[in-house]
């Protein structure tokens, strides 16, 4: 754990950066994503949004200052997303440590001050209730849902493994591997790297922050969470938690899903998953995503006939 000496709150910024949109060619469900400019437009957006777990890595510098290797072994990143981004746009990151202990709290914005996102950041291993914590307990029960009628929280997919290699390509739903990621992650750590991981803290390549999104959800299809489609989502919370990180390059884990929360807003319905990841080799709890999937109701062809 490291030493706080002083509790005086201070703010940290990185500079601005421009994210790359890597999800151009993804597909789920036998179709393209709110990635493709033209599926993106379709629905009201300017263009095709960056994935929301890249804008993670700007705030990793930040945070490892503040704490230190403890960050990649017991950090946790909380957000909710506010608007999209869209390539070439800019955004800047802020840490302002607080009074509490082992809490932060976190947003983005854009040059023109467009707010990204906002949340926490907290350091383990017992973590001050996370943004995304307080944020589940203010949410309503949803009315009627339509598209996911048939989820149920409890709702536990099989367990599986997973694993995230250099040159691993993640298929259709993140269709690029670590290798393309590390050419433009907007925060290059050499601990994330081939040549760089074995100089690590411990000895071997750690997985990114943000590639966390896509190790935990490229085989979200074998949970067959009972979702209607076609339907288009977005990611609209995000929160990654290492409990005994981090989380290591070639390294397999298993995996488990629950469905913890149901919920809706005027344009969408959301399911609330919690992966988990652990240790084959002696079964502990390495790490956790929890992911906010929100479908948006205009994009169900017969939505607005069954809700009445």
């Amino acid at each position: 754990m490291s030493e706080r000496v002083f509790d005086t709150p201070l703010t940290l910024s990185g500079p601005y950066r421009a994210p790359r949109q890597m999800l151009a060619t993804q597909e789920y469900g036998g179709h393209v994503s709110i990635h493709d400019d033209s599926m993106a437009q379709d629905l009201g957006f300017a263009g095709a949004p960056i994935e929301g777990p890249t804008h993670f890595s700007q705030f990793v510098p930040l945070l490892h200052q503040v704490w230190g290797r403890d960050w990649e072994e017991h950090g946790c990143l909380s957000a909710h997303y506010k608007n999209p981004v869209v390539e070439g746009e800019e955004v800047k990151a802020f840490v302002e440590t607080t009074e509490q202990p082992n809490y932060a709290r976190i947003w983005a914005e854009k040059k023109d001050g467009t707010p990204v996102l906002e949340g926490s950041a907290t350091l383990g291993p017992d973590h001050p209730e996370t943004a995304l914590e307080a944020r589940r307990k203010r949410l309503p029960p949803p009315e009627k849902l339509i598209i996911l009628r048939d989820v149920e929280v409890g709702f536990r997919g099989p367990r599986g493994t997973v694993k995230m290699d250099f040159d691993q390509n993640l298929g259709a739903l993140y269709p690029f591997t670590l290798l393309d990621k590390l050419e433009v992650i907007t925060e290059r750590s050499a601990w994330c790297t081939p040549e760089g991981g074995p100089q690590s803290p411990w000895g071997r390549a750690i997985v990114p922050l943000e590639m966390m999104g896509p190790l935990t959800q490229y085989t979200s299809h074998e949970s067959q969470i009972p979702v209607r489609g076609p339907a288009v989502g977005l990611f609209a919370d995000l929160e990654i938690r290492m409990v005994s990180g981090p989380v290591f390059v070639g390294k397999e884990y298993n995996i488990e899903r629950e469905v913890v929360q149901l919920s809706e807003s005027r344009r969408t319905e959301s399911y609330w998953v919690l992966t988990s990841l652990s240790d084959p080799d002696n079964e502990k709890l390495v790490a956790q995503a929890l992911l906010n999937s929100a479908s948006l109701k205009d994009s169900f062809a017969t939505y607005a006939e069954e809700a009445g």
